[in-house]
């Protein structure tokens, strides 16, 4: 706080985001020191809070959820179909066993749940060794902080060193840097082929390569009316695979209306990702989504597996196959490194990204 020139208080955001950066406990360290409120520089902007409660209730939109063991001429059109209209589905009957995903969800926890000194160790903002414990990637660009705290571990396209990743969550993740870049694999071919492309299109261009873990760790919120769990937004890259548990909060914005991914016992959540839309020339879409502050009072715990392309010099744009003279290219070509540059330096505000490129 700083002095006004009548002696009143003034708040400095700034000084504030600072202070809790440099305290390296997170959001549940605030938690745990028996807070009841949020802190100032966590509160949203009316425009956001007063969008949390839907004016409607799209209680009849479900996102699909889709049986990877069907024929692969039925799960090829249903993924299609899914990235088209709604740019998320869930999938089931994957093959990933059951046994995994719980072990790779209770290692998150695990980690998030250690003595704040423990974790601490891996509280930094630079990403040279592989992996980080930060709370909101975007603390020092946006209005304001979500309710968050992530771990972030580099799967590709070389793992972290091993000794750098935590103990308590170590062999899961490479457990599941293994079973999710199996399943990516199997994911890109369907998705390619839905866009009328040989299977391996997606895969060479090396959108399997570039792999980023995130294991967010999302505590009770205090106030969950006057903040967020994860601001609406985009995925940079080309696809993204997600393991929830089993709390909910994740939304996405369809027609309109945010409406509610509902875990599925077993299932992944699928979305595309901003270049995935931008080389499929807008057949398919990458969709605003959202999590809500959690008002529970056991945490919620997610993993996500952010996929990349590992060519940062190679220029991008819709993939000439999919542009005709009845359908031009709808986006200017760019490189990778001028992307993901321009994602990390600003807030994460919608779909920004996508409209800069557009022709």
């Amino acid at each position: 706080m700083a002095a006004t020139m009548n002696g009143e208080p003034q708040y400095d955001r700034t000084e504030e985001v600072k202070r809790f950066d440099e305290s390296k406990i997170g959001v549940k360290g605030l938690v745990d020191s028996g807070l009841t409120s949020v802190p100032r520089f966590f509160i949203h902007p009316p425009e956001t809070l007063s969008d949390l409660k839907p004016k409607t209730k799209p209680e009849s939109v479900v996102i699909p959820a889709i049986d990877l063991s069907g024929p692969r001429s039925t799960v090829v059109e249903q993924v299609a179909s899914a990235s088209r209209s709604f740019g998320f589905f869930q999938i089931v009957n994957h093959g990933i066993p059951v046994q995994v995903l719980d072990r790779t969800i209770g290692s998150i926890r695990a980690f998030h749940e250690q003595p704040t000194d423990v974790k601490a160790r891996f509280y930094r903002r630079d990403t040279g060794t592989g992996v980080s414990f930060i709370s909101n990637i975007d603390l020092f660009h946006s209005k304001a902080a979500s309710w968050r705290d992530t771990l972030q571990i580099k799967l590709g396209p070389t793992l972290a060193e091993l000794e750098e990743i935590p103990e308590v969550c170590r062999d899961e993740a490479v457990e599941w840097n293994k079973e999710s870049r199996a399943l990516g694999e199997r994911l890109m071919g369907l998705l390619s082929e839905g866009l009328g492309l040989d299977t391996d299109r997606l895969k060479n261009t090396t959108c399997l390569e570039a792999r980023l873990m995130v294991g967010h760790y999302y505590p009770c919120c205090p106030q969950p009316d006057m903040t967020v769990g994860l601001s609406s937004h985009t995925d940079p890259g080309v696809l993204t695979v997600l393991l929830q548990d089993h709390i909910g909060g994740l939304q996405i914005k369809h027609e309109g209306e945010w409406v509610d991914v509902k875990p599925v016992p077993g299932a992944l959540v699928i979305n595309i990702a901003d270049i995935l839309q931008i080389l499929s020339n807008d057949e398919y879409t990458s969709v605003e989504h959202r999590v809500l502050a959690n008002p529970s009072h056991e945490p919620r715990v997610s993993v996500a597996v952010f996929f990349n392309a590992s060519a940062r010099d190679a220029l991008y744009g819709p993939f000439p196959e999919l542009t005709s003279p009845g359908k031009p290219a709808l986006y200017r070509q760019f490189t990778y490194n001028d992307y993901m540059r321009r994602f990390f330096t600003k807030e994460l505000d919608g779909k920004t990204l996508t409209n800069y490129y557009r022709l």
